[in-house]
């Protein structure tokens, strides 16, 4: 069964940085790709952040050049580093491989997330 779980998510203020961590398991790691998303609100679409293939990485909208995504492929771990945070980066930020994870059944497989809150 694959499982991922995130952590290092916390409050913190503008300007500030975060290391979010995410242990996966249950698939072939290195063989997938990998991403952060994240939810603003529970009404919110869940939007991609990153992505990350071998050395290759993809950041999408304001995550360019303030966010980096990185990979321990013996850890099975997929970290992102989030320096100069905003106000609106606040949210709930999950990892997953990218397209996301869908069992035999069909049914999308997440993780809690690890929440972020910007504020002064």
């Amino acid at each position: 069964q694959v499982q991922f779980v995130e952590s290092g998510g916390e409050l913190v203020q503008p300007g500030g940085a975060l290391r979010l961590s995410c242990v996966v398991s249950g698939l072939i790691f290195k063989e997938y790709k990998m991403a952060w998303y994240r939810q603003a609100a529970p009404d919110m679409q869940r939007e991609l952040v990153a992505n990350i293939l071998g050395s290759r990485a993809l950041y999408v909208g304001s995550a360019k050049d303030r966010f980096t995504i990185s990979r321990d492929n013996e850890k099975n771990t997929v970290y992102l580093q989030m320096n100069n945070l905003r106000l609106e980066d606040t949210a709930v930020y999950y990892c997953n491989t990218d397209p996301s994870w869908a069992d035999v059944r069909g049914r999308n497989i997440w993780g809690r997330g690890t929440r972020v809150i910007v504020s002064s």
